[in-house]
C-alpha cells in the first residue's frame, strides 16, 4: 500500500518565519540571489544559506550558479499554488513600516503568481475576459469559448498546444489578496508572458520615439 504524503515535513519547513519569507519572495516566479533573499527575510547571509539548504532538501526550491552568484527559484508551480493556498487562510501580519505598507500595496495592485497575473490586475484582466465572452466560469476553472480561441490565436498563443500539456489548462486560482479568482494554468501563463513581452516592446518603442522626437500613434 502507498504511504501517506509526509505533510508534516513540509509544514516543518514552512514553520520558520525566515524560510516562509524567502518562499513568499519567490512566489512571483522570480529567480533571486541568496543575498537578496537574506535581505528580504532580514537574515544574516549564513542563516539564509542554512535555511535555503533545508528548503532545497525539502524540494521546495531549486538553485543555479551563475558566476559567483547562486540564484534560487521555486521548484515548481505546485509549490507556488500551495503557498498561495496557505496565504489565503493565514492571518494578515500587521504592517510595521512605510516600506512594508508600500510592498503590500504593490502586491495587491499587480504581481505574478509564479507565472501568471495576479492581484487586482490579474483579477481585472480575468473579469474582462469573462465579460467579453472569451472565457466562461466553471467550478475551479475557466472554459475557453469559440470567440476566446480566436482572440488568443490573434495573440499568437497556440491554444491547442497548451491544452495538450499535462499542466491544467485554464485553472481558476483564488487570489490571496483579492479573494477572487484569476486565470492560471497553461493559458494564464501564456497570456501573462505575451502581455509582458508586448508591454516591454511598447516601452522600447516609446523610448525610441522620445529619443528621435517621433510621435507614437495610440
Amino acid at each position: 500500500m502507498a504511504s501517506e504524503p509526509d505533510v508534516a515535513s513540509v509544514g516543518a519547513a514552512l514553520a520558520d518565519p525566515g524560510r516562509a519569507a524567502m518562499l513568499m519572495a519567490l512566489v512571483g516566479g522570480e529567480s533571486l540571489r541568496a543575498g537578496q533573499l537574506a535581505r528580504d527575510a532580514r537574515l544574516s547571509p549564513s542563516a539564509a544559506s542554512n535555511h535555503l539548504r533545508r528548503l532545497r532538501a525539502q524540494g521546495l526550491v531549486v538553485d543555479e550558479r551563475v558566476g559567483r552568484n547562486r540564484f534560487f527559484t521555486l521548484a515548481s508551480a505546485d509549490v507556488a499554488d500551495a503557498l498561495e493556498a496557505i496565504a489565503r487562510i493565514a492571518p494578515v501580519a500587521p504592517v510595521r513600516s512605510l516600506r512594508e505598507s508600500r510592498t503590500t500595496d504593490a502586491l495587491r495592485n499587480g504581481r505574478t503568481c509564479y507565472d501568471h497575473l495576479a492581484g487586482r490586475l490579474g483579477v481585472a484582466v480575468t473579469d474582462r475576459l469573462v465579460e467579453r465572452g472569451l472565457l466562461a466560469r466553471q467550478p475551479g476553472a475557466f472554459a475557453l469559448t469559440g470567440r476566446g480561441s480566436e482572440w488568443f490565436a490573434a495573440l499568437d498563443i497556440d491554444v491547442a498546444a497548451l491544452a495538450s500539456r499535462k499542466r491544467s489548462f485554464a485553472r481558476a486560482c483564488l487570489d490571496w489578496t483579492e479573494r477572487r479568482p484569476h486565470l492560471a494554468g497553461a493559458l494564464g501563463a501564456a497570456l501573462a508572458e505575451t502581455l509582458v513581452a508586448r508591454s516591454a516592446s511598447s516601452r522600447r518603442a516609446l523610448a525610441r520615439a522620445r529619443r528621435t522626437g517621433c510621435r507614437v500613434q495610440p
